[in-house]
C-alpha cells in the first residue's frame, strides 16, 4: 500500500511539471525595429539623467520634483505593497501555527437542590496547517508575486522618467521664452529708433502721415508680443511650480546656451536597449503575470495535500486539581477536484485568453518604441539640418535691414521697404529660437524613448 501511495503521488508530481515552468522573458526584437537605422553600439540612452542634464538649476529643480511630487511617491508606495505581497508569498512554504486556548466550568445540581462542586476542563492547545503544495500552486503565486513587484519597478520607473521629461521641457520653454523676450525687447528698441526717424522725416516732409502709423502700429504689435510672451513665462512658471508642489513663484534658470544637451551621441541603437523602457519592462512582466494565472488555473485541477497537528496542555475535564496531560492529534488529507461546474474549465480558459491578450499588448508596445525611437531621431536630424540654414537667414536678414534703415535715414528707401525688413529680421530670429527649442525637446524625447532617465 505505501509504494501504491507513493507511486501516485509521483505520477501527481510529474503531471503537474507544467505548472511549475518558468516564464521566459521576450528579449527578442523584431528586425528593423527602428526603422532603417543602424543597430549597435551605445546610445545616450544608458547614461543617468545627472550626466545628460548639466545645466545645475535643472538638476536642483528634478531633484526637488523627484522628491516632492505625489504620483513617483504613489509609485513607490506601490512597490513597497508589491514587496509586501511577495514576502508573504514566500512565506506561503512554511506551515501555519496558531495558539487557540480553551477553558470551561461546569456542576450539576441534584433534586435536593444542592449543588456539586465545580468541574474545571482546560485545553491549550497549539495548532499547526501545512499545505504542501504539490501542485505547484505555491511556488505557481510566488513567481506571479515577483511579476506584479516587476510591474511596479517599471511603473516607478516610468513615472519617475516622465517628471525628469516634464521637468526638463518646461524648463527648456522658460528658457526659450526668455530668449524671445529677449529679441523682442531688443527689436522693440530698434522698432522705437524707426519710428522716430519716420516721424523725423515726417514732420521735414519727406515722407506722409500714413507711413507713421503704419510704423507705430508693428511697434505697438511687438509691444503686445512682450505682454503676452511674460504671461507665457507666469504661465510655464505656474506650471513647473505645481510638477515640484511649491506655491507658485519665480524660477531660477540659466539663459539659453548656457549648458548644453549632449551635442554629439551615437546613432547606432542598440537592440539590447528595448529592455531599458519600462513600458516594455511592465508589458514583459504582465505577460509573465497571465502565465502565471494560467499556471495557477491549471493547478486547481491537481489535488491539494495538507497536513494538520495538535499539540497542547489539557485536564481532558479532570479537576482542577489534575496537573493535567499532553493532547496530541495529527492527521493528513489529499482533495482532488472532480466535479467543480465547469468552474476550473472555464478559469483556465479565461486565463489563457487573458495570456494571449498580454502577448498581443506587448507585441504592440514593442512596435510602439520602435516607432518613437525612429521618429525621434527624424526630429533631431531635421533640427539639425534647419541650424545652418536659420542661422544664414538671421545673417542675411540683419545685414537687409541694417541697409535698409540706412537708406531710409538718407531718404533713399520707403517705410514699407523698411517695415519687411523689420518683421522678416524679427521672423527670423524667433524661428531660429523655436528650432534650437525643437532640437533640445527632441534629443531629451529621444533620451527618453532609449529607456533613459531611470537611473
Amino acid at each position: 500500500m505505501k509504494k501504491v501511495i507513493a507511486i501516485i503521488l509521483a505520477g501527481l508530481v510529474l503531471s503537474s511539471c507544467g505548472v511549475y515552468k518558468k516564464y521566459k522573458s521576450q528579449d527578442e526584437a523584431p528586425k528593423n525595429l527602428y526603422g532603417e537605422v543602424d543597430e549597435g553600439g551605445t546610445s545616450i540612452g544608458e547614461i543617468s539623467w545627472r550626466e545628460f542634464f548639466t545645466d545645475p538649476q535643472l538638476r536642483v529643480l528634478i531633484d526637488s520634483a523627484l522628491t516632492r511630487n505625489t504620483d513617483l511617491q504613489a509609485a513607490r508606495l506601490t512597490v513597497m505593497q508589491a514587496k509586501a505581497s511577495l514576502k508573504a508569498a514566500k512565506l506561503a512554504y512554511l506551515p501555519s501555527l496558531s495558539l487557540n486556548p480553551q477553558a470551561s466550568v461546569s456542576s450539576t445540581m441534584n433534586t435536593s437542590g444542592s449543588t456539586s462542586a465545580a468541574t474545571w476542563s482546560y485545553n491549550v492547545p497549539i495548532q499547526l496547517d501545512w499545505n504542501i503544495g504539490i501542485s505547484g500552486s505555491v511556488t505557481v503565486n510566488k513567481r506571479k508575486a515577483k511579476a506584479v513587484l516587476e510591474q511596479a519597478k517599471a511603473s516607478e520607473e516610468a513615472t519617475q522618467a516622465n517628471i525628469i521629461a516634464t521637468v526638463a521641457q518646461i524648463y527648456y520653454q522658460l528658457m526659450l521664452l526668455d530668449r524671445e523676450l529677449e529679441i523682442l525687447i531688443m527689436t522693440d528698441s530698434l522698432w522705437d529708433e524707426s519710428l522716430e526717424t519716420e516721424r523725423a522725416l515726417w514732420e521735414n516732409g519727406q515722407a506722409y502721415s500714413t507711413a507713421v502709423n503704419q510704423m507705430e502700429s508693428s511697434c505697438m504689435d511687438v509691444k503686445r508680443q512682450i505682454v503676452d510672451t511674460k504671461r507665457s513665462i507666469l504661465s510655464a512658471e505656474n506650471s513647473l511650480c505645481k510638477l515640484l508642489l511649491i506655491t507658485p513663484q519665480h524660477i531660477e534658470r540659466n539663459k539659453w546656451g548656457a549648458y548644453e544637451l549632449p551635442a554629439r551621441f551615437e546613432t547606432g541603437v542598440p537592440a539590447a536597449l528595448l529592455q531599458n523602457r519600462p513600458d516594455i519592462k511592465a508589458a514583459d512582466q504582465a505577460l509573465a503575470e497571465a502565465f502565471y494565472n494560467t499556471a495557477a488555473a491549471r493547478a486547481q485541477f491537481y489535488p491539494s495535500f495538507s497536513l494538520t497537528g495538535l499539540l497542547g496542555w489539557t485536564n481532558n475535564g479532570g479537576i482542577i486539581a489534575d496537573p493535567g496531560a499532553l493532547l496530541m492529534q495529527a492527521a493528513a488529507s489529499l482533495m482532488q477536484p472532480i466535479f467543480a461546474q465547469g468552474k476550473l474549465q472555464a478559469n483556465l480558459k479565461i486565463a489563457k485568453y487573458n495570456q494571449e491578450e498580454k502577448l498581443h499588448s506587448y507585441v504592440q508596445t514593442v512596435i510602439n518604441a520602435g516607432n518613437q525611437v525612429n521618429e525621434y531621431l527624424a526630429d533631431c536630424q531635421v533640427v539639425k539640418e534647419k541650424y545652418e540654414l536659420y542661422k544664414r537667414q538671421v545673417e542675411v536678414l540683419q545685414d537687409a535691414y541694417d541697409g535698409t534703415h540706412e537708406l531710409m535715414n538718407n531718404g533713399k528707401a520707403s517705410y514699407i521697404e523698411v517695415l519687411k525688413a523689420q518683421e522678416s529680421l524679427l521672423s527670423a530670429q524667433l524661428s531660429d529660437a523655436e528650432n534650437m527649442y525643437n532640437g533640445s525637446i527632441a534629443l531629451i524625447n529621444l533620451y527618453i524613448a532609449l529607456g533613459g532617465a531611470v537611473k
